[in-house]
């Protein structure tokens, strides 16, 4: 079960508020030994999108472990992402407290699942949810705290939720709707999920104007997914999974748009890269995903770093170069 907010882990910056096996209980039996750290990247790059409220791993990382593990192996900095409302509670105050490291920034949303729990009232085990409309304020404050430096993850999911379940489609569709709002009204870039959504993914963005900057989150469409994307100015972030056997719709799309538009993600702890796939996973593993990246583009692995670290700062506006 996910702890409370008015738990005392949920106001311990130090202490992830989630674990990943709460998800998949059935997979408990993996391989949880920590894969080794790969040798570091030639150029520094930016994890743009893990989940450092959940733990992991036989023994588990504390927040500092993960990024002195991704500073070792090339990984400058990370973006961490709350995505329901004990994450992004929790996010919030790892970002405002005064221990936290420099390297880490933050970003807050409604995910779209959730978002059809909190308009129903109640999670799956029927636990009692604030409202959407209460959930979706509270990001509006949280978004504007120190560290922030996108909205998401946004977006559309007609993986977890049915799309024939009326009022939770319409709860995805108008939280999606607040969140195009609100990266707009604060400038700040937007981070999409789309999960078997890709047409009404567009179609909403396309009726409401996408953000300036919108990324499209561990980019899950085909080679003409990609160009539409690409075509609106979006940004395709590619995560771990990228580099699995059953992926080449991944790498086809990629290697069709090109690495102008490109950026990585771990999407950790979960998308663990091969040859690690299924064990868990932090941003010191990138260095794997690039190399695919850099394969699958046809340039070097220092110009395919150095391209993705210049996107990510022209995306977020940080690191400074």
């Amino acid at each position: 079960m996910p702890i409370a907010p008015d738990d005392p882990r949920a106001t311990d910056p130090s202490s992830p508020v989630h674990h990943r096996e709460e998800l998949d209980p059935r997979r408990s039996s993996r391989d949880r030994s920590w894969p080794p750290v790969p040798e570091p990247l030639p150029v520094a790059v930016v994890d743009n999108h893990c989940h450092l409220d959940f733990a992991d791993g036989e023994k588990g990382l504390s927040v500092r472990e993960h990024v002195e593990q991704a500073a070792a192996a090339g990984i400058s900095a990370q973006i961490t992402i709350g995505s329901d409302r004990e994450a992004a509670l929790w996010t919030a105050r790892l970002l405002a407290d005064e221990d936290c490291p420099s390297s880490l920034r933050g970003g807050v949303a409604v995910h779209p699942n959730e978002a059809a729990l909190h308009a129903r009232g109640h999670d799956h085990e029927g636990t009692e949810l604030i409202g959407l409309d209460e959930a979706l304020a509270e990001i509006d404050q949280l978004v504007r705290g120190p560290g922030m430096v996108v909205v998401g993850e946004t977006g559309l999911d007609w993986f977890r939720t049915s799309r024939g379940d009326e009022q939770a489609r319409s709860a995805q569709i108008d939280s999606f709707r607040h969140h195009i709002a609100l990266a707009k009204e604060t400038g700040l870039p937007m981070q999409i999920h789309d999960r078997d959504a890709h047409g009404d993914v567009l179609e909403v963005l396309d009726a409401d104007g996408a953000p300036e900057r919108t990324v499209l989150h561990c980019f899950s469409g085909d080679v003409e997914f990609a160009r539409e994307c690409v075509a609106r100015g979006f940004y395709l972030s590619f995560a771990g999974n990228v580099t699995f056997k059953n992926a080449q719709n991944l790498r086809d799309a990629m290697a069709d748009v090109g690495l102008g538009r490109v950026m990585v993600e771990t999407d950790a702890p979960f998308l663990t890269p091969v040859p690690y796939r299924g064990r868990p996973n932090s941003s010191y593993l990138i260095p794997h995903t690039m190399a695919t990246i850099a394969e699958v583009t046809g340039t070097d692995l220092e110009t395919a770093c150095a391209t993705i670290a210049g996107t990510t700062r022209e995306v977020y506006g940080w690191p400074a170069a």
